[in-house]
Parts: structure tokens; C-alpha cells; sequence
């Protein structure tokens, strides 16, 4: 499921952004486990939105205290995905652990119902059903992007559809007669309960009115 999306150049201010939309539509809620690649901006961004701040302990002696600090919170376990390239090609996949323990880091990875390893094939197939869905973002195109503000229209429209109008191959079950059933991600997390169309989500209003 496509959760956040900030649209523009990968940047430690977008990366900021992400991160606290992301936390805002989550809830404010600690994640079992968080992963990404090797970009730095990500560990300081992850500290602003979740950290908690600690006040280092008076010491006695003169001259000014020390400042505040932020510091992960121990239920947050976050791990970055170091990749080892010869001539071009990834030869190893490795993690390493930024936040938290290995121990809760594996321990996280044996409760997921998607996966055991830490990597980033899941953000790299959904950068696939991206450029699929959004014909300026596919490479070597003569598709471009002429204006901005339609650029990042098409973005949100492109990948928040997708959790209600894309019905995803490997979230298939079964139903009590062996048929198989499609679904959504949305409808895999329990937001829908059929497959929307595109126009049922155009014109499903933002806002509730009670």
C-alpha cells in the first residue's frame, strides 16, 4: 500500500516531509519496523518525527548546560539496506541496523506475512507500476512533463488509486468454493471491501460530512 507520496527531487526536505505525512496518516503510531536504503536524510528525519527528547543530567560543574536531545524511542527498530556492487552489479545485499537491536530487527522480519530479508524490491516494483500508470515518468520517453502542478496532480491521482483501483497479482485468496478473489491493498487492509473504480475514487468526497 502507497501511504505517503511527496512529489519532487529526493531531497533531506522531502524526505522530512514524507516522513511526518507518513506519520500523521498512521497515526502517530511506532512502527514494527521501518527500512530504507543507504540515503542519510532518512535517520534524521525519522529522530525528528518519532525521537523523544532527553535532557542530559546536570553535572555540577560551571558553564552552560548541555542542550536537549533527541533520541529513538526503544519500540522503533530501523534498519537501512547497504548494497555491494562489482562492475555494476549488486553482488551482496546486506543490513544494517540504525535504530533498535538485530534482535529486534529479526524478530520484527519473523512477524511480517510479506517478507523475511530486508530490501527495497518493494518500493522498486511499485516505481515499476508507477512509470506503468504515469507515461512522463517512464525512461527514455518522448512523454515529459510540461507543467508542475499537473505533473504532481497526476502523481497523487496515479498512486493513492492504486490502493483502491488496482487489484495486485500476489494479494489473491481464495474463497470457500477455491475461487479465487481479487483485491486491493486497500481492501488487504481492511479500508474497502471491493474494487473500487476509477470513478467511484474521483468522485468519493475528500471530506466526510457528518
Amino acid at each position: 500500500m502507497v501511504v505517503s507520496v511527496v512529489p519532487g527531487k529526493r531531497t533531506a526536505e522531502n524526505v522530512e516531509k514524507l516522513v511526518h505525512d507518513f506519520k500523521t496518516r498512521t497515526g502517530s503510531r511506532p512502527m514494527n519496523l521501518m527500512t530504507s536504503d543507504e540515503y542519510p536524510a532518512y535517520k534524521p528525519a525519522i529522530l525528528d518525527a518519532y525521537g523523544q527528547e532527553v535532557g542530559p543530567p546536570r553535572t555540577g560543574k560551571p558553564g552552560r548546560p548541555k542542550a536537549p536531545y533527541q533520541v529513538a524511542p526503544p519500540g522503533l527498530p530501523y534498519a537501512t539496506v547497504p548494497k555491494t556492487r562489482e562492475k555494476g552489479r549488486v553482488v551482496k545485499v546486506d543490513f544494517r541496523v540504525v535504530f533498535g537491536t538485530v534482535v529486534g530487527v529479526r524478530a520484527a522480519l519473523a512477524q511480517s506475512v510479506v517478507s523475511r530479508a530486508i530490501n527495497t524490491a518493494f518500493i522498486e516494483r511499485q516505481n515499476g507500476t508507477d512509470r506503468n500508470r504515469n507515461a512522463p515518468k517512464v525512461r527514455k520517453s518522448y512523454c515529459f512533463s510540461k507543467n508542475w502542478d499537473v505533473h504532481e496532480a497526476v502523481t497523487y491521482c496515479t498512486l493513492y488509486s492504486y490502493n483502491f483501483c488496482w487489484s495486485v497479482r500476489t494479494l489473491r485468496v481464495r474463497d470457500t468454493d477455491g475461487q479465487g478473489r481479487q483485491r486491493t491493498p486497500a481492501m488487504a487492509a481492511g479500508l474497502a471491501d471491493h474494487l473500487w473504480t476509477l470513478s467511484e475514487w474521483l468522485t468519493f468526497p475528500g471530506v466526510q460530512r457528518k
